[in-house]
């Protein structure tokens, strides 16, 4: 059926009625009052053609310091934006961080199963990031709000806690406790805040001075446990490496211990090579010794690759002084950053006093965090994960990582580099390597090679590789080395690739002098984004001298 409607005859043009006139009338008093306000209208150069890079906002300066007066299209906005970080590197090629770089692929659990593929990008599974973006607008804190979302968080927590051999609490307040976090840096803030607590609290019942708190870790930690140890005036007590020992001497961790310690920190996966400490050999120290000291397991990358490589190996809650342990989830948890945990072995471990029960929004809870609002995002993006693969989706994946590392570290081997790393399981997926010993000369005399392994990680990034180059902890004679961190998207084709060049690197450099390879790293050291004199770095606090990086020159890693 055709719906009709009549045309409207213009006031001004034939004969009208009483009723059209007068209001005609009414029609024009309006007009002619509106003539007489003045509007602030728009420039019409506000305008934009149907290009963006025809607008007037391609020939100008992006806003930097501060908020423009006027708005930009959004077609403008996103293209600008996109086109600045078009300068940052490949994800996919930055085999520096541990970091989750997209998730689940299913080619690594189901290789039959057709997938979509993106430009410059492995297969994905949309409904995990399509269960993500859809939460991006909730905030986790309000539990009366989002109920199902804080559930999703104590599955994940139940589910974390059993993987690591937590006791499961028959009733009420009994077993492990945990909590999510924006990473394992604030899970560590929290875990040494509780342990620090639990020792004072405990000193003070024994009528015993609180002061000088110290706490036992390997000079190979993160940084997040030294600024942990400074933020909260804990005294750092390290176990230094060695030349042939990349993580804690049991022997010597436990000789350190003092009335004033209140904890240990044993890493399940060192930021450099990737060990895993012997957590067990500890903990029969202090049993042996009769001493009451916490052990925290920081298995930040380790947490989610030891349970399903060496489920055999002894380091979690299995162990009785193991009383915390934090995982990052955006790590080898395989969630986009960024989300971690901290499981406490019992509600005794963490003291009540750090607990508060806040009633946001009309709803009681407990909250034992350093951040307040955060998104739900994260946590049912680990859920998902947790869900999706089950074990047997995450054994597959942390063999074949594993696989590719011991791979890599074979072809690095023919190449003469220095293996630093462990393999078959007994580490995490990673390969941290360095360059060989040059053979004396001919008369005895020390061998010299004109570069380093710095240059050599120079020339990588040149290729589009992010391979980094760090000095190791203190003592262990200045040692270089390289770090490959081997995630889920590094292939065994992209592992060739790697290969490839890094053979073509060491024959340019083998082709350069000693003095085209100096001045080359002076010039990267002055001009280069990460340099002191970089416009990211504060000229106040360049060159601090209170971490082991400013006192000792070792770099702190990236995780």
């Amino acid at each position: 059926m055709v719906h009709l409607t009549t045309v409207n005859t213009p006031p001004h043009s034939g004969s009208t009625s009483g009723a059209e006139d007068s209001s005609a009338t009414s029609l024009r008093q309006v007009q002619q009052q509106l003539k007489k306000v003045q509007l602030q209208l728009a420039d019409h150069d506000d305008c934009y053609t149907t290009s963006v890079y025809g607008s007037r906002f391609a020939n100008q300066d992006l806003p930097k310091s501060e908020m423009p007066e006027s708005e930009m299209p959004k077609e403008v906005a996103y293209r600008m934006i996109k086109d600045e970080l078009s300068l940052d590197g490949n994800p996919m090629l930055n085999l520096a961080s541990f970091v989750t770089t997209y998730m689940v692929s299913e080619y690594l659990t189901n290789p039959i199963t057709v997938v979509t593929f993106r430009a410059n990008t492995p297969p994905q599974e949309e409904e995990a990031e399509k269960l993500m973006a859809e939460s991006f607008s909730k905030n986790f804190i309000d539990y009366e709000e989002y109920p199902a979302s804080a559930d999703i968080q104590n599955r994940c927590v139940s589910m974390i806690g059993k993987l690591f051999h937590a006791d499961v609490g028959a009733g009420e307040g009994v077993g492990a406790v945990g909590t999510s976090c924006v990473g394992s840096s604030e899970a560590i803030m929290l875990a040494v805040l509780a342990m620090k607590k639990r020792w004072k609290n405990k000193r003070q019942a024994e009528g015993k001075s609180t002061e000088h708190p110290n706490i036992v870790m390997s000079s190979a930690v993160q940084v997040c446990w030294e600024k942990a140890a400074r933020y909260f005036e804990v005294e750092e007590k390290l176990v230094y490496c060695a030349p042939d020992r990349y993580v804690i001497d049991p022997k010597e961790t436990v000789d350190l211990i003092d009335e004033n310690t209140i904890g240990i920190c044993a890493i399940l996966g060192t930021t450099y090579t990737g060990e895993y400490e012997d957590v067990k050999a500890v903990n029969d120290l202090l049993i042996e010794k009769n001493l009451d000291v916490p052990i925290h397991v920081d298995a930040a990358s380790g947490g989610f690759v030891a349970p399903f490589v060496v489920p055999d190996l002894e380091w979690d809650f299995r162990l009785k002084n193991v009383v915390s342990i934090n995982v990052s989830g955006h790590k080898y948890g395989l969630v986009y950053p960024g989300v971690g945990w901290v499981v406490w072995r019992s509600a005794e471990f963490l003291p009540q006093e750090l607990v508060f029960n806040i009633n946001y929004l009309g709803a009681d809870q407990a909250s034992f965090t350093l951040n307040f609002s955060k998104g739900a995002s994260q946590v049912i993006g680990q859920y998902y994960q947790l869900i999706r693969l089950g074990k047997k989706g995450y054994r597959a994946i942390m063999s074949n990582l594993t696989r590719t590392a011991d791979y890599l570290s074979q072809s690095l081997e023919v190449l003469g580099f220095r293996i630093m790393s462990k393999r078959s399981g007994e580490g995490l997926p990673l390969v941290a390597f360095r360059l060989p010993e040059v053979p004396a000369g001919a008369e005895g005399e020390p061998g010299v090679r004109h570069y380093d392994e710095f240059a050599l990680a120079h020339q990588l990034r040149v290729r589009g590789w992010v391979v980094p180059a760090y000095t190791m902890a203190p003592k262990t004679d200045d040692l270089k080395m390289l770090r490959v961190v081997v995630r889920e998207d590094f292939s065994k084709s992209r592992c060739d690739a790697l290969i490839t060049d890094i053979k073509l690197c060491m024959g340019l450099l083998e082709q350069m002098d000693q003095d085209g390879v100096k001045r080359q790293q002076e010039y990267i050291n002055k001009h280069h984004l990460t340099s002191s004199k970089s416009t990211h770095n504060h000229p106040k606090f360049r060159k601090e001298k209170h971490s082991l990086q400013g006192k000792t020159g070792k770099t702190h890693a990236i995780c």
